[in-house]
């Protein structure tokens, strides 16, 4: 919503700086976006007179014309333009000028003759469209004033105002400066149109008649004869080019301009088209076919609402748009206006089905004031008296329909000021709600706010609370947090997964959210099973199956983050999968996982781990943080993860998840480089076990102990059995068994390798002797031996 503050001074005495009045109304809910000083560009522009017109001597469609500037001296300009006389008043841009458009007028010639200026159309001025003609102005001007001064086209202030859906008040001028006006404590008022009226009256000549009161609540018309159309003066039309209207024609202008500055929209007929000026008011019927205004052949349903002519035929499109056959052409003399009140939903539900948006229909769609259709109708025929000569029926019609009562709410003090964090009395409030139409009487706990009929908006207690704290500024009413009347808390199972979280993004994850659906050969490429489940409805093809892993949706997130040259990636998903069942609903779990790309052979920059080792030590390290004791890592063959570097992860007996390395073909369809750790678990039994309270045991005082041990083991021996093997073997005093390097070579033989193993020992009640740490080697070493067919590497 564009406002010219010199419109709205028409209504209040509006003062300030703009800056300040454009903080004012965005402190008011009015969020003004930009504040703009207009008028036109016409400095060096003068009013001239026409002394006398000669042709050019050696060009046909060039005419010598002299001009008096001002001076009293002949002035000679060559111009293309043949429309004026001499006396005519016109304006020339003198040497020196830059025009709206950016040219700048200079001393020229023109084969062979001087021109000293530029006599100007309406289009160079833009006044107008016209570019064919020169703009010749009223007589009765000075000649050699400025000609903004002489049109009274003085500089202006605009304000872009960004208005909400639900003030359908503020969609006009007369509801911006009401608002305005009441924060700056000045009066406000709204003139009463006056004109002169004439027999025959409306009522003779014109009738409606509402068949669909859900559909109109009021329908109001006035007849108008002698109408002289054409073009709008200066004032109107440059006050609708700053609203962002394009100027048409008086008639037309007077309708847009009464429609911005009372928020009520309108619409003209051509009277001589209404066969006895009988209008009705219904539902269109199924099929039915209109011709708008564009010209457009529209296609009408049941739940359209249509403008009727005396034998029942749709001639307008209810609140959207007119009809074409009564459209008001420059020939036209006798008009009828009609100013309504539409249904909200029926106007919505029209227009975007149609895909026909106006401004009408926007402030129909918001809500307009049922009661100010007769202050609308007058103020047209008002300004169609003055602009177009119009003589103006006696009286008006009005047909009601469906018309809800005036509305009253109930506002206790208390709650206002609990809502609002003040302590205002209920007079306060009333001198708050006074200035901007609500009228209240005092109650025993508060105030009986009568809602005016211009604020559809407003039908509860809070909404008053709204209006309250707008006009008292919601800045004093200071910050409080919201006691609620419930004290809320995460559940158990929460709380469980943000500590899951939190472990995490401290292993130095990110977390990652992709799209639960995936393309139909996404699974294939992951090498998981592809029978996923596919949706009957999806929004695109490459979002159609549900993804039974979270492998697919991580590998696309690590490729696309190395298509941006973040080669290391580290990125976790907590999430839900979906597994076909035989029943009716998909098996449905939720997952997390881990994944961390930029591995070479030997690890990462950062650290130097194979990716399988990287994602054993992930996992191992958020078991511990979580006190999962007990989970295990068992070799096995993983779909998606490398032949050899996979296995199962198994927890109270149940395979919960795998970790490994992702198999390198895997890695190749999604365009991933280098190796990529891995590890996935279901989320169910890990937030049964935080469930049980966890066991603290005490530290110990005494200082420990670290040995190493590496063994040659066949491949087929687990490094988690060994490590089992040696924690059994250590009877206690072992606190901790820890990989740290996998070696292979032809000395160690074929189908063999190395596993060597950091062994930390430690006592609650003493240090351990030397003795005692060379017994527990001993037996850890002979343990292995037994269990594995080990060998101790010397």
């Amino acid at each position: 919503m564009k406002v010219l503050l010199s419109w709205m001074r028409e209504f209040a005495p509006i003062d300030g700086e703009p800056s300040f009045l454009a903080e004012a109304m965005t402190d008011l809910g009015m969020v003004v976006e930009s504040v703009t000083t207009t008028g036109p560009s016409w400095e060096g522009i003068v009013v001239a007179k026409v002394l006398a017109l000669r042709p050019h001597p050696e060009a046909d469609r060039i005419q010598l014309v002299d001009v008096d500037a001002g001076d009293g001296e002949p002035l000679q300009i060559c111009c293309g333009a043949f429309n004026m006389a001499v006396g005519d008043l016109v304006p020339l841009a003198t040497v020196g000028t830059t025009m709206p458009g950016g040219l700048e007028i200079g001393r020229r010639k023109l084969r062979g003759q001087w021109s000293n200026g530029m006599i100007c159309s309406a289009a160079e001025l833009e006044l107008g469209e016209d570019a064919e003609g020169i703009l010749v102005l009223e007589p009765d001007l000075t000649v050699g004033a400025d000609l903004a001064g002489a049109l009274g086209a003085e500089s202006d202030v605009l304000f872009d105002l960004d208005i909400e859906g639900n003030r359908p008040d503020a969609l006009s001028v007369v509801g911006v400066t009401r608002d305005l006006a009441a924060r700056l404590g000045v009066p406000f008022s709204l003139p009463t149109p006056t004109f002169s009226e004439v027999e025959p009256s409306t009522a003779a000549q014109a009738s409606v008649d509402i068949q669909a009161p859900e559909l109109c609540s009021r329908f109001g018309i006035r007849v108008l004869d002698n109408v002289s159309i054409g073009a709008s003066p200066r004032w109107l039309a440059s006050r609708l080019t700053a609203a962002g209207m394009r100027p048409i024609n008086s008639i037309v202008d007077i309708s847009n301009y009464v429609m911005l500055e009372l928020g009520q929209p309108n619409h003209t007929y051509d009277l001589g088209r209404v066969p006895e000026g009988r209008l009705g008011v219904r539902m269109a019927r199924d099929g039915e076919t209109l011709v708008t205004l564009d010209d457009v052949q529209r296609r009408l349903t049941p739940e359209d609402g249509v403008i009727t002519n005396g034998s029942d035929e749709p001639i307008g499109l209810a609140g959207v748009m007119g009809g074409a056959s009564t459209e008001i052409s420059d020939s036209t003399t006798r008009v009828l206006l009609e100013a309504a009140v539409w249904d909200r939903m029926t106007i919505a539900r029209t227009s975007r089905r149609l895909n026909l948006r106006s401004e009408a229909s926007t402030r129909f769609e918001r809500g307009v004031d049922p009661f100010g259709i007769e202050r609308a109708l007058d103020r047209f025929v008002e300004l169609a008296g003055e602009i177009c000569g119009a003589k103006v029926a006696t009286g008006s019609v009005v047909a009601v329909g469906g018309l809800a009562e005036p509305l009253s709410v109930p506002v206790r003090t208390a709650r206002m000021n609990k809502i609002l964090n003040l302590s205002l009395t209920a007079a306060e409030m009333a001198a708050l709600l006074d200035p901007i139409g609500f009228s209240s009487t005092p109650t025993d706990d508060g105030l009986m706010v009568a809602v005016p009929s211009w604020r559809p908006d407003c039908e509860i207690e809070e909404d008053i609370a709204e209006e309250i704290g707008r006009h008292h500024g919601y800045d004093k009413s200071g910050t409080r947090v919201p006691t609620p009347t419930q004290a809320g808390a995460l559940t158990r199972d929460q709380r469980a997964r943000r500590r899951v979280r939190r472990t995490l993004l401290g292993d130095g994850y990110s977390e990652a959210m992709p799209m639960p659906f995936l393309a139909p050969d996404d699974l294939a490429m992951a090498g998981l099973d592809a029978a996923g489940i596919s949706l009957a409805n999806p929004l695109v093809a490459e979002e159609s199956v549900l993804r039974t892993s979270l492998l697919p949706g991580l590998l696309k997130a690590v490729a696309r983050n190395q298509s941006h040259r973040i080669d290391t990636v580290r990125l976790y998903e907590l999430g839900r999968v979906w597994q076909p069942s035989d029943d009716e609903l998909p098996n449905e779990y939720e997952l997390v996982a881990a994944i961390g790309s930029g591995h070479g052979p030997t690890g990462t920059v950062e650290r130097p781990e194979t990716a399988a080792e990287a994602g054993v030590r992930s996992l191992y390290r958020m078991a511990a943080e979580l006190g999962l004791r007990g989970l295990a890592v068992v070799n096995a063959d993983v779909p998606g993860l490398h032949p050899t570097r996979a296995a199962e992860v198994r927890f109270r007996g149940n395979v919960i998840g795998s970790v490994g390395e992702v198999d390198p073909r895997v890695l190749e369809n999604y365009g991933v480089a280098g190796r990529a750790s891995w590890f996935e678990l279901e989320v169910a039994p890990i937030l049964a076990a935080m469930a049980t309270p966890a066991r603290y045991e005490p530290v110990s005082l005494y200082p420990s102990s670290d040995v190493d041990l590496a063994f040659v083991t066949p491949d087929d021996v687990a490094a988690t059995d060994v490590a089992k093997t040696i924690e059994k073997a250590g009877g206690g005093l072992i606190r901790s068994v820890r990989l740290f390097d996998v070696f292979r070579s032809a000395q160690l033989g074929a189908g063999h390798r190395s596993l060597a193993y950091q062994v930390r020992l430690q006592a609650d009640d003493r240090t351990l002797t030397d003795e005692e740490v060379a017994d527990i080697r001993r037996r850890c070493i002979d343990e292995v031996a037994r269990a594995h067919g080990a060998e101790l590497r010397g």
